[in-house]
C-alpha cells in the first residue's frame, strides 16, 4: 500500500488515521516509513509495509468518565497520563463527564491538591460533556460507576460498543463492577482515598498493556 501526500498537515492526519497497534493485530503488525518523494516540493510517501511486533508506533487513546468532569475523571486523566509518560507509552489519556454541569471549569480544588501532592498536575485540564463521537475519537473509555456506565450507553446510541467501555476498578477488582465513590459532598481524606484506588487501578492498566506487549514480542 502506498499513499502520496503533499503537505506536512496532510502527513500527519495520514499518521494519525493510520496508526499502528500492538494489543489488536495478532502476529504481525505494521512498520510507517516516510520516504522523500521527488514529485513535490515539500512531499512525502507513507509506505505501509509488514513488520513483526517490535512496534515502532504503538499509540493508544483513552478516555476516563464520570459525572461532572471535576472530580474523579480528572484524577484519571492525570494518574494514567503520568504513568504511561514514565513508562515510554506514547498514550493520549483524557476525560470528560456525562453531566453539563461545570463545562470549561478546572478540576476540584481538593483534586488538583491531592493530585498535586503526589506529583501530578491536573490544574490545566477543562471539563467537558462526554458525546457519542468519543467512540470514534478513543480506543477505550473507562467509567467511574454503574451510573456512569449506564449514562455513556444511553448518550453513545447506535455507536455504542460494549468492548470499548467498562468500570475503571474492574481492573484492579475484575468483574465486581465496583465504583469508584464521588468525593464531591465529602472532605480531603475522601480525595485521598478516591486517587489511591485510581492509583492502583491504573498501575494494573500499564502492567496490563506491558505483560501482553512482552508475550507479544516473545512470539
Amino acid at each position: 500500500m502506498l499513499l502520496q501526500t503533499k503537505s506536512t498537515k496532510e502527513m500527519r492526519w495520514l499518521m494519525d488515521d493510520l496508526r499502528c497497534w500492538i494489543l489488536d493485530i495478532g502476529f504481525s503488525s505494521c512498520f510507517l516509513i516516510l520516504v522523500p518523494c521527488p514529485l513535490y516540493l515539500v512531499p512525502c510517501i507513507l509506505l505501509l509495509v509488514p513488520f513483526p511486533l517490535h512496534l515502532i508506533f504503538a499509540t493508544m487513546r483513552i478516555l476516563m468518565v464520570c459525572l461532572g468532569n471535576i472530580c474523579r475523571s480528572p484524577l484519571a486523566e492525570g494518574i494514567l497520563q503520568h504513568k504511561a509518560f514514565k513508562a515510554g507509552l506514547q498514550w493520549t489519556v483524557e476525560s470528560a463527564g456525562t453531566g453539563a454541569y461545570h463545562i470549561g471549569k478546572a478540576p476540584h480544588p481538593l483534586s488538583i491538591k491531592v493530585a498535586g501532592i503526589n506529583g501530578v498536575d491536573i490544574s490545566r485540564q477543562r471539563a467537558r460533556q462526554f458525546v457519542k463521537e468519543d467512540f470514534l475519537h478513543y480506543d477505550f473509555i473507562y467509567v467511574m460507576d454503574s451510573d456512569n456506565y449506564v449514562d455513556v450507553k444511553k448518550i453513545s446510541g447506535k455507536l455504542w460498543k460494549e468492548d470499548k467501555v467498562d468500570l475503571l476498578l474492574n481492573e484492579s477488582y475484575p468483574g465486581e463492577n465496583r465504583a469508584v465513590p464521588d468525593p464531591w459532598y465529602g472532605k480531603e481524606d475522601g480525595y485521598h482515598t478516591v486517587y489511591d484506588m485510581i492509583d492502583k487501578a491504573c498501575d494494573k492498566i500499564i502492567e496490563k498493556y506491558n505483560v501482553k506487549s512482552k508475550k507479544m514480542s516473545d512470539v
